[in-house]
C-alpha cells in the first residue's frame, strides 16, 4: 500500500506553470463562465427536442398505432402518391374544407319594406360537411354549456334575407300591391271605339290573330265570311305551314307515361383495379350485359381492363322497368378514352366522343374525408363547431344550429364516421363567409341513423320566424323535461319513503340535484301563475301556465328571479330562478312537477305535444317555400332515389 509521502512524490512536487503571471486557482473556486454554459447549454439542448418531438407528432397528444395511421391515409388513396420522398408526411396534415362540398348559389328573394316587396339576388351558401374529419380550426369556439345551448336567444324580427322568390330576376325590382279600386274613377277612360274601328282593326290583324294553327275569324261564334278580302284570298291558307329542314319528320308531340323512352347517363368510378364487367355488375348491371360490354371494350383498352382512377359512363335508354344499353366511355383521369354506341344492328361500335359532363371530373368527390381512429373522434358538440367554422359559418350561426338540434342530439356523444350536417345560410359576396347578417334557411343532420332536417318560414300571422320540418311542424318541444340541463337526476315519479316523514308517500315530480345557485330555466313560453313561498313544504315555488291545460311547478329554490311575478310572461329557457334547498328538502335540488288538466303526472314519461304547427294559408306557403328550398338544393332528385330503393 502506497504511502501519502509517496503519493505525493509520485504526482510531483513542481509548481503549476502559470502564464501571464496569473495565481494558481484554488480548489474551491467556481468558474462563472463555465457554470453559465454548461447551463444554457441544458437549456437549449431541451427546447430542441422539445421542438422536435412536437413537430414529429404533429400535435398529437399519443403515437399513432399503424391501424391508426391506415385510417387517416385512407385505401383511396391518389395513386400518383404512391412513392413518398424524403421529408414527406406519412400521414396527411389537418384538413380545412372540401371545395367540392361548398357551392355558391345566386338565388333571387323577396322581403317587404313597408307596402313594397323588393326583389334582389342574392349569394347564398350550400356546404355539406363530415363532422368526424379532422378539421383544421384556428378560431376559439365557446366551451360545452348546456345552460346556454337551451337558452333561447333568438328574435323574432323581420327576416334580413327575405323569402326565396319564385322567378328569376336580373339585379333588384321593387313592387307594390295596392287595392283594386272598386268604386269611383280614379283613372280617366278612353273613348270606346265605333263599329267602323272595330271592323278595321280586325281585317288589318285578322291574319296574326290566331289561336294555335287556327285563325280567330274562323271560330264558329265568327262569321269568316265577313272579314274575307275583295281579292278571294283565303286568309286561313297557310297559317299551319312549317319551314323543316330535309329528311325531317315532325310529328305530333306525345303525353309522358311511365312507357315513354327516356335517355340517361349512369357514371361508375374506378377506385380499384379490376375487369370491365366487375366493375358494372358492382354498379347493379346483369351478367350477361356487363360480359357484353367487356367483350367489345376488350380490343380498345386491352387485357389489363380498367384501373384506378377510371370512370365508365353507361348511356341508357330507359322505358319503364327495362333499361337498354347504348352507349359506353372510357376516361382515363378525366381524358377520353374510347366511346363505343349501339349500331343498327344492335353491335356496339367506335363511335365519336359525347359531350363532356360534370359529373366525370367529379366522379370521385363524393369519397369521405379522412376519418381519423374511433378513439380518437371528438365529441358530437366538438365536432359540429369546427366542420362549421371550416366552412364559413361564424359563431353565431353555429351556435343557432346548436339549440335547434339541442332536444333530438346529445352533445356530449362522441362522433361516428358517418355522421353529416348540411347547410344552407345567406353570406354578404362571393368569399361564402358568413356574417352577422348571414340567417340560416335549412339544416340537414344525420346522427347515426337519425336524421333531423328543418326550413326557416316567417309565419304572416304573427310576422315570427322558426324553424319547422318538413311537414310544417315546429322543431321546438312544446315543453323541456329538465330545467336544469347541467343537473342530475336522483328521484323519480311513483310511491317512496319520505326522507323527511318517515314514511311512504307519493312522489309528484322529478328531483333534479345541482349545486346551490345553479340556474333553473323555464320548460316552455307561459304565464307566471305563482311566484313565491309556499307553506306546503315546497319552499320558494314557481307555478307558470302554457298552453293547452299545462302548468309547470318548480320547488324549493333557493331564490327567484326578479323579472318573475304572477302574470308576467317567460319563454322557453328563460332563467326562472335559482336551485336550492327551502322547504320540506334534505339537499340542494330541485323537484320538479308537472300538471296536466289540474293531474299531477310523470314529466319524464308523459307524451308531449309536439310544437307549433302551421296549418291552412301559412302552411300552403310553408310548401312552396320548402320546395323552392329543395328544388335549389337537389333535395327532389335526392328523395325519388331513397324512394326508389
Amino acid at each position: 500500500m502506497m504511502t501519502d509521502r509517496n503519493m505525493v512524490r509520485s504526482l510531483g512536487t513542481e509548481p503549476p506553470i502559470l502564464a501571464d503571471g496569473r495565481r494558481a486557482p484554488d480548489r474551491r473556486e467556481i468558474s462563472l463562465r463555465w457554470l453559465t454554459g454548461t447551463f444554457l447549454t441544458g437549456i437549449t439542448s431541451c427546447v430542441l427536442m422539445g421542438v422536435a418531438l412536437f413537430a414529429a407528432l404533429d400535435g398529437r397528444q399519443q403515437l399513432a398505432i399503424p391501424a391508426e395511421a391506415y385510417a387517416v391515409a385512407g385505401p383511396d388513396q391518389d395513386s400518383s402518391q404512391e412513392t413518398a420522398k424524403r421529408g414527406e408526411r406519412l400521414i396527411g396534415p389537418n384538413i380545412a374544407a372540401r371545395p367540392s362540398d361548398k357551392a355558391i348559389l345566386e338565388v333571387p328573394t323577396v322581403i317587404h319594406e313597408g307596402e313594397t316587396e323588393v326583389v334582389r339576388r342574392q349569394p347564398f351558401m350550400h356546404v355539406k360537411m363530415s363532422l368526424a374529419a379532422n378539421y383544421a380550426v384556428q378560431d376559439e369556439y365557446p366551451r360545452f354549456d348546456p345552460l346556454a345551448i337551451f337558452a333561447d336567444d333568438d328574435k323574432n324580427t323581420a327576416p334580413r334575407t327575405g323569402s326565396l322568390y319564385g322567378s328569376d330576376v336580373e339585379s333588384q325590382v321593387s313592387l307594390r300591391t295596392i287595392a283594386f279600386p272598386v268604386t269611383g274613377d280614379t283613372h280617366p277612360y278612353a273613348s270606346g271605339m265605333s263599329f267602323d274601328e272595330v271592323e278595321e282593326a280586325v281585317r288589318t290583324n285578322g291574319s296574326v290573330l290566331t289561336d294555335g294553327n287556327t285563325q280567330i275569324a274562323a271560330l264558329s261564334y265568327i262569321d269568316p265570311q265577313r272579314f274575307a278580302d275583295d281579292s278571294e284570298v283565303d286568309l286561313t291558307a297557310g297559317l299551319a305551314a312549317r319551314v323543316i329542314e330535309q329528311n325531317m319528320s315532325v310529328s305530333a308531340p306525345e303525353p309522358l307515361t311511365p312507357q315513354t323512352p327516356e335517355y340517361a347517363d349512369d357514371i361508375i368510378p374506378v377506385r380499384r383495379a379490376q375487369p370491365v364487367d366487375a366493375a358494372m355488375m358492382g354498379s347493379g348491371y346483369p351478367r350477361a350485359e356487363a360480359e357484353d360490354v367487356a367483350r367489345y371494350l376488350a380490343p380498345q383498352i386491352g387485357a389489363d381492363g380498367l384501373t384506378e382512377g377510371d370512370v365508365l359512363r353507361i348511356g341508357l335508354i330507359q322505358r319503364g322497368e327495362e333499361a337498354r344499353i347504348v352507349r359506353v366511355s372510357l376516361y382515363r383521369h378525366a381524358t377520353h378514352v374510347v366511346t363505343l354506341a349501339l349500331n343498327d344492328a344492335g353491335r356496339l361500335v367506335v363511335g365519336s366522343e359525347p359531350p363532356l359532363l360534370d359529373a366525370i371530373a367529379s366522379a370521385f368527390d363524393d369519397r369521405p374525408m379522412p376519418i381519423p381512429a374511433g378513439r380518437d373522434l371528438p365529441r358530437v358538440y366538438d365536432g359540429i363547431y369546427r366542420a362549421a367554422i371550416s366552412y364559413g359559418m361564424n359563431k353565431q350561426m353555429t351556435a343557432q344550429i346548436i339549440r335547434l338540434l339541442a332536444s333530438n342530439v346529445d352533445f356530449q356523444a362522441q362522433l361516428k364516421p358517418t355522421d353529416m350536417l348540411e347547410a344552407f345560410f345567406s353570406v354578404s359576396d362571393e368569399d361564402g363567409q358568413a356574417t352577422d347578417e348571414s340567417e340560416l334557411l335549412y339544416v340537414s343532420a344525420r346522427f347515426g341513423d337519425t336524421l333531423t332536417t328543418f326550413y326557416r318560414f316567417q309565419d304572416p300571422a304573427d310576422s315570427s320566424i322558426d324553424y319547422f320540418d318538413a311537414e310544417g311542424k315546429s322543431i321546438r318541444q312544446f315543453l323541456l323535461r329538465n330545467p336544469v340541463p347541467n343537473g342530475r337526476f336522483t328521484s323519480g315519479f311513483g310511491m317512496r319513503r319520505h326522507p323527511i316523514l318517515g314514511y311512504s308517500k307519493m312522489h309528484t315530480g322529478a328531483d333534479w340535484a345541482a349545486p346551490r345557485g345553479t340556474p333553473i330555466i323555464a320548460s316552455g313560453n307561459g304565464v307566471v301563475e305563482k311566484a313565491g313561498w309556499d307553506s306546503g313544504g315546497y319552499g320558494n315555488q314557481t307555478l307558470i301556465r302554457h298552453a293547452n291545460g299545462y302548468i309547470t311547478s318548480y320547488n324549493h329554490q333557493s331564490a327567484i328571479a326578479k323579472d318573475v311575478k304572477p302574470g308576467a310572461k317567460v319563454r322557453q329557457g328563460q332563467v326562472i330562478g335559482w336551485v336550492g334547498n327551502t322547504g320540506l328538502s334534505t339537499g340542494a335540488h330541485l323537484h320538479y312537477e308537472l300538471v296536466v288538466n289540474g293531474t299531477k303526472v310523470d314529466p319524464l314519461k308523459v307524451r308531449l305535444p309536439g310544437g307549433k304547427s302551421l296549418t291552412g294559408e301559412a302552411l300552403a306557403k310553408f310548401e312552396v317555400e320548402r320546395q323552392r328550398i329543395d328544388a335549389l338544393l337537389g333535395n327532389v332528385e335526392r328523395q325519388k332515389q331513397l324512394a326508389a330503393r
